[in-house]
């Protein structure tokens, strides 16, 4: 028997890009684990609704191994949406998709729309125009929401609430207290900074090297500071 298709109602098929976050583990994975849980402890929620992508191109694991790395992640709350750079020997049924072809945000080609930053949305309303290298927020960052900006520097004008986060490209501007979170250089740009008018941040980072609250020097507390990325380690130094 025929059967005769008399719904013509179409499906909508919408286009969206989400900054996702990639963490790329090391050997041994216990110490890479232990650091994470580090991490998650003095910043809790840092995970919590993010897109994971876990990023084991060159590292020596078998199935096995990958396997339970993905399991321990589970049990941290960390949902992986999928795998980047692993063999096709690692790879198995019930894991995460493999994915290729990522590239940094700022690569991408972008409308020509002044950009508006939703922030009880946590995403940009509409994508940055070509060149554009800042924006301007005027308005303080409550708890709870994000600023995302991967293509240039962010500036607010005014202060940043615990439980809220800015998340730059470039650098990160802060005039006025930053008590939540600030990443800096977020799409490989080690040269990036993070300058603040009264620094209570409960974590900072540039180019994926954090540091959180209790790792901050005590007399940095409460002043206007400046911090930038040497090697692998964020210095900071109070503003004139």
């Amino acid at each position: 028997m025929t059967k005769v298709l008399t719904d013509a109602r179409s499906i909508r098929i919408k286009g969206r890009s989400f900054l996702a976050v990639m963490l790329s583990p090391d050997l041994p994975l216990d110490d890479w684990l232990a650091r994470l849980d580090d991490l998650a402890a003095r910043s809790a929620g840092f995970f919590l609704g993010r897109p994971i992508v876990l990023d084991v191109t060159d590292l020596q694991i078998d199935r096995s191994q990958l396997k339970d790395l993905i399991a321990e992640l589970t049990q941290r709350n960390v949902s992986v949406m999928g795998i980047e750079g692993g063999r096709p020997s690692i790879l198995g049924p019930g894991m995460p998709p493999a994915l290729k072809g990522g590239r940094p945000v700022s690569d991408f080609e972008l409308p020509k729309a002044e950009p508006i930053i939703d922030l009880q949305t946590k995403q940009p309303a509409s994508e940055a125009r070509p060149a554009l290298q800042s924006i301007v927020i005027r308005q303080p960052v409550r708890s709870g929401q994000s600023v995302i900006f991967p293509e240039g520097d962010v500036t607010i004008v005014g202060s940043v609430a615990s439980g809220s986060e800015i998340i730059a490209g470039g650098s990160v501007h802060v005039y006025g207290t930053l008590r939540g979170r600030a990443m800096a250089g977020s799409v490989g740009n080690a040269s990036a900074r993070i300058f603040c008018r009264k620094l209570e941040a409960e974590l900072v980072a540039i180019d994926g090297v954090y540091k959180t609250a209790e790792d901050m020097a005590s007399n940095l507390r409460g002043q206007p500071v400046q911090l930038w990325l040497e090697g692998d380690t964020i210095m900071a130094e109070k503003l004139i």
